[in-house]
């Protein structure tokens, strides 16, 4: 049913000027995707992200800076609320928490033998603290009551399929490693079969317990401005492939979701109209939906 949707929204801000959080995905590259599901879906995605552009191990550092950077200009790490120094604060050694960053693999480099091009793929080899690293090792990521390391915690399993020990990283970006994982588990389905047994995959895709988990954390932790710019960033000016679950998160749940039904799809790309802009006290926001509107959601990123 065509709907035409109207929503005012009050705001308490001085001045707010509307900016798009808008994926700058290139016109054409998801064409073939449109309407496939499971293992034929990641198969399309796969095909597109592959053979990507491989960088080298030590080209990661400069790349931070374009692709990690807060609005501080310190490095973006999701392990720690450490303010580290581009350049300045890369590790070298360690003893305690905050004294330098390094390259982490998000997925352990153990699980696929250090091989190329997984060692260098910059959407999973993200910045982060060396010591929360260190205490992070090589265990998968879950959810636990343990011991807290700069912003994650270290323990037993409590997430039920899995009880041995876990890292689980803070709220805020249990969303961006599910993200990562998806990503993972799409662009190396053809090799991974190969890799070591780990608890998080299981022959050339996630492992089920890993799957609902990640599935939980991708919904209640919503695509952010960050990892839009980060992708964006890797796509444009390295890699040059890009993660598909943070350009449309409902390929997540096309692919591993047993439950999925196209109909609640989240609208990704309609045409609208706010005004005024800038505004003082309220906005108006009129567009044309083909179904029905669920949630709009606004934010301030200047």
């Amino acid at each position: 049913m065509k709907l035409l949707n109207r929503l005012i929204i009050s705001i308490g801000i001085t001045v707010f000027t509307v900016t798009g959080m808008i994926a700058q995905v290139p016109a054409g590259y998801y064409d073939g995707t449109e309407g496939l599901e499971g293992e034929t879906l990641r198969q399309a995605l796969h095909n597109i992200i592959d053979d990507h552009t491989t960088l080298s191990y030590s080209d990661l550092w400069d790349a931070y800076e374009d692709t990690d950077k807060r609005s501080d200009g310190k490095v973006w790490d999701m392990y720690s609320n450490c303010n580290f120094t581009f350049g300045s604060d890369q590790c070298g050694t360690y003893s305690d928490i905050c004294d330098c960053y390094n390259r982490e693999h998000s997925v352990p480099q153990s699980w696929f033998n250090d091989a190329n091009p997984m060692v260098t793929d910059i959407h999973h080899v993200i910045p982060t603290d060396g010591k929360v690293n260190g205490y992070r090792s090589n265990y998968p990521f879950g959810e636990c009551n343990g011991t807290t390391y700069g912003t994650g915690k270290l323990g037993s399993c409590t997430y039920s399929g899995y009880s041995g020990t876990v890292f689980e990283p803070a709220d805020e970006y249990k969303g961006d490693i599910a993200r990562i994982y998806f990503y993972m588990a799409t662009r190396y389905m053809d090799v991974m079969g190969s890799w070591p047994g780990c608890a998080s995959f299981s022959g050339n895709n996630l492992s089920t317990w890993t799957r609902q988990m990640l599935l939980e954390w991708h919904h209640d932790d919503p695509v952010s401005q960050k990892e839009i710019y980060r992708n964006n960033s890797i796509y444009y000016d390295y890699q040059h492939n890009r993660n598909p679950f943070i350009d449309n998160p409902t390929y997540a749940d096309a692919i591993w979701d047993p439950d999925y039904n196209p109909s609640y799809i989240t609208i990704t790309e309609a045409y609208f109209t706010v005004y005024p802009n800038p505004a003082n006290s309220s906005i108006s926001i009129e567009a044309n939906f083909d179904s029905e509107v669920k949630e709009i959601s606004i934010q301030d990123i200047c």
